[in-house]
C-alpha cells in the first residue's frame, strides 16, 4: 500500500474513533450514577440528600433562559451552559407575583425542582407537575417530592413558569410574526419547554425520557387539559393527570379588550394618554409605540394587574384559542394532539375554598363569627354545596363527556369526598373535601392551602386511603393503568359507563368504590330552586354574586339571567 493511502486510512480510523469517543462521552454524561452530582446537557448540577437520607433533591434547575428584557413575551430559549458546578441545594425565588403581603419574586424564575429515590435504579417513570394559583401566583414548591417519590418509585419534577400578564398576554402590539409568540400563551410555551428539557436530560437523573406523565393541580390541571389539544405538546409526554382541572379556554379577541382595560390606568398614570378611554383604544393597536411602552413597564406593575380573578376567567382571561398553541375550537376540536391515558380528579367540596375568600363570606370567615351565626353558616353551606356540585362535575364528568367522541385513550375519573364522613375530628367539618384535598396524601408537609387541617389526615382511615391512593398513582405512572393487586377495580369512563372511582375513608379505614355519575347542571339548578335552608333573598344574592361568573357556571348564569325563570 502506498504511503499516502496508508496515511489517509489511518486518519479516517482516527476520526471514526474520535467520533465514537465523543458519542460515548456524550452518552456517559447522561448516565445516572447514584449521588447528588449530576452532569446534564448544560453542565454539572449538585443537589442534596433530604433529611431522612432516602431522597435526592435538586432545587432551582433552569430549563430556559430568564425571560427578561427582549425575551419577556417571546418563546423560551434554552438555558446557557453552567460555568463550573451549579448549586442546586436551595429554593430559587418564585416567579414575580402579587400576594396578600405585596409583590414578591422576580421575572427570571423559569426553574424546576427535581426529586428521586436515593437508589441506583434507572429508567424510572417521571412525573412533571404544574402548580396551581390561577396562572397568576403559586410556585414549584407547592408540592415537594420528599414524602412520596420513594413510595411511587418515580422521579417528581415541579415547574415554575411565567405568571399573570407576563405569562398570558393577547395584545396585538406584542406580535412578532411567529405564530407561537403571537398566541399570547407564553406560560404554555414555558411548560412545553420544560418537557423538552426533561426529555433531553432526565436520563442523567435516572429517569426514562419515554415515560413522562404531565400533571397539574387547579390552574396547572387546566393547563394540562389544554395541552391535550395542543400541537406543541405532541409526543412530549405519555400520560396525564389533571387534579381539579377542567376545560377552560377563552377567545383571544375578547381577551384583548380585558387586558387593554386593565392596563389603561397605567398609561394615564404615565402621562402617555389623557384618559382611560384613549388608552384603552391605543393599547389595542398593533403599533411599535405600544409595544415599546409594554416592554418598558416594570414586572412589578404588571404583576398587580387583574389580581381579583380567583376562578373567574372573565377577570383574567388566559388559555387563548389562538389556533397555533390551542385550536381555535378549543376542547370542541375533533383532533386531540395528545391521546394519552388520563386521570381526572376532583374533591367533592372544592368550592368551599373559594366561598371562604368571596367578599360575601370573607369577613365572617376571618373573624370566626360564621360558626356563631347559624344563618350565615347556613348560607355558607348552601354556597359550598351547590358551587362544589357544579365544580366537581366540571372537573370530571363534563370534561370526559365532551372528550369522549374524539379522544382515543382511556380516561379515569375519580372523586375524593374525604373529610365529609369523619366522626372523631372536626378540622374539616366546615370545608369538607376542599380544593387540594388530595395534596396531603402526597406531601404530608404541605401547608399551601389549608394548614389548619392536620388531625383528620392522621386518622387510621386517612393513612389507609393514602396508601391505596399512592398505589393507584404508582401503577398509572409506571404503566398507564392505575389498577393493581388488592385495589378496587377502576374502570375507565365511557358514555356507556359514566363512572368515577370514589376515594373516601371513615375514621378507621379507606372506603373505595366505583360509582355511576348521574348528576347534571340542570339537576343541580333544580336542587337550588327547591332548597329552603336559607331565605329567598340570600339565595338570590348568593346565586348572583358568589356562584355566578365561575368557570363552571355557564348553565347557572344562563338560567338565572332570565328573571322569568327565577322561582317565586
Amino acid at each position: 500500500m502506498k504511503k499516502w493511502m496508508l496515511l489517509v486510512l489511518v486518519s479516517c480510523l482516527l476520526i471514526i474513533a474520535g467520533c465514537g469517543a465523543d458519542q460515548n462521552t456524550k452518552k456517559d454524561s447522561l448516565v445516572y450514577k447514584k449521588g447528588v452530582m449530576v452532569t446534564t446537557k448544560y453542565g454539572k448540577v449538585k443537589g442534596y440528600k433530604d433529611k431522612n437520607e432516602s431522597v435526592l433533591v435538586w432545587k432551582g434547575v433552569p430549563y430556559a433562559k430568564a425571560p427578561v428584557k427582549d425575551l419577556r413575551w417571546k418563546k423560551p430559549e434554552s438555558p446557557a451552559k453552567y460555568e463550573g458546578t451549579m448549586d442546586a441545594t436551595k429554593d430559587k425565588e418564585v416567579f414575580i407575583q402579587t400576594t396578600q403581603d405585596g409583590v414578591t419574586g422576580n421575572e427570571e424564575s423559569l426553574n424546576m425542582n427535581i426529586y428521586r429515590p436515593d437508589t441506583s435504579e434507572k429508567k424510572l417513570p417521571v412525573m412533571v407537575y404544574i402548580h396551581g394559583g390561577n396562572n397568576q401566583g403559586g410556585s414549584a414548591t407547592e408540592i415537594g417530592g420528599e414524602a412520596f417519590v420513594k413510595d411511587l418509585n418515580t422521579i417528581f419534577i415541579s415547574v415554575d413558569y411565567r405568571l399573570g400578564a407576563l405569562g398570558f398576554n393577547p395584545l396585538p402590539a406584542l406580535n412578532t410574526g411567529d405564530k407561537l409568540e403571537d398566541s399570547g400563551n407564553y406560560a404554555l410555551l414555558d411548560m412545553a419547554k420544560s418537557l423538552d428539557w426533561v426529555k433531553e436530560n432526565i436520563e442523567a437523573f435516572g429517569g426514562d425520557p419515554d415515560n413522562i406523565t404531565f400533571t397539574g393541580f387547579s390552574a396547572g390541571g387546566r393547563d394540562v387539559m389544554a395541552s391535550l389539544t395542543s400541537p406543541i405538546f405532541k409526543d412530549k409526554y405519555q400520560k396525564a393527570i389533571a387534579f381539579s382541572g377542567g376545560m377552560t379556554v377563552t377567545d383571544p379577541d375578547d381577551s384583548v379588550k380585558v387586558f387593554a382595560k386593565a392596563i389603561a390606568p397605567l398609561v394615564v398614570e404615565d402621562g402617555v394618554k389623557a384618559t382611560e378611554d384613549e388608552a384603552y383604544t391605543w393599547l389595542q393597536e398593533d403599533k411599535k409605540e405600544v409595544r415599546d411602552y409594554l416592554y418598558g413597564l416594570s414586572a412589578e406593575r404588571l404583576s398587580k394587574l387583574m389580581g381579583n380573578a380567583s376562578i373567574r376567567m372573565s377577570a383574567f382571561p388566559h388559555l387563548y384559542t389562538d389556533g397555533a398553541v390551542i385550536p381555535k375550537d378549543g376542547f370542541d376540536t375533533k383532533d386531540y394532539n395528545n391521546n394519552v391515558p388520563l386521570i381526572m380528579l376532583s374533591g367533592t367540596s372544592e368550592f368551599s375554598f373559594f366561598a371562604m375568600g368571596d367578599p360575601y363570606f370573607a369577613e365572617s370567615i376571618a373573624s370566626g363569627d360564621i360558626l356563631k351565626d347559624p344563618e350565615k353558616l347556613a348560607e355558607f353551606q348552601f354556597a359550598k354545596q351547590y358551587g362544589s356540585d357544579f365544580y366537581s362535575l366540571f372537573n370530571t364528568e363534563l370534561s370526559a363527556e365532551k372528550m369522549s367522541q374524539n379522544y382515543d385513550a382511556p380516561i379515569y375519573n375519580t372523586k375524593m369526598p374525604f373529610g365529609t364522613n369523619l366522626k372523631t375530628t372536626t378540622d374539616m367539618s366546615l370545608v369538607g373535601a376542599y380544593h387540594g384535598v388530595f395534596i396531603p396524601f402526597l406531601d404530608s408537609n404541605n401547608q399551601t392551602y389549608l394548614s389548619t387541617i392536620t388531625e383528620s389526615y392522621q386518622l387510621p382511615g386517612a393513612e389507609d386511603l393514602q396508601e391505596q391512593f399512592r398505589a393507584y398513582l404508582k401503577n398509572f405512572l409506571h404503566g398507564g393503568d392505575p389498577n393493581g393487586e388488592n385495589l378496587t377495580k377502576w374502570t375507565s369512563w365511557s358514555n356507556n359507563n359514566p363512572s368515577s372511582l370514589i376515594l373516601d375513608a371513615n375514621d378507621n379505614q379507606a372506603q373505595i368504590e366505583m360509582k355511576k355519575e348521574t348528576d347534571t347542571n340542570q339537576a343541580i339548578i333544580k336542587r337550588i330552586e327547591a332548597d329552603a335552608s336559607i331565605s329567598d333573598a340570600a339565595k338570590n344574592q348568593i346565586v348572583h354574586q358568589v356562584l355566578n361568573g365561575r368557570w363552571f357556571s355557564d348553565d347557572l348564569d344562563t338560567y338565572y339571567s332570565n328573571p322569568s325563570l327565577w322561582p317565586n
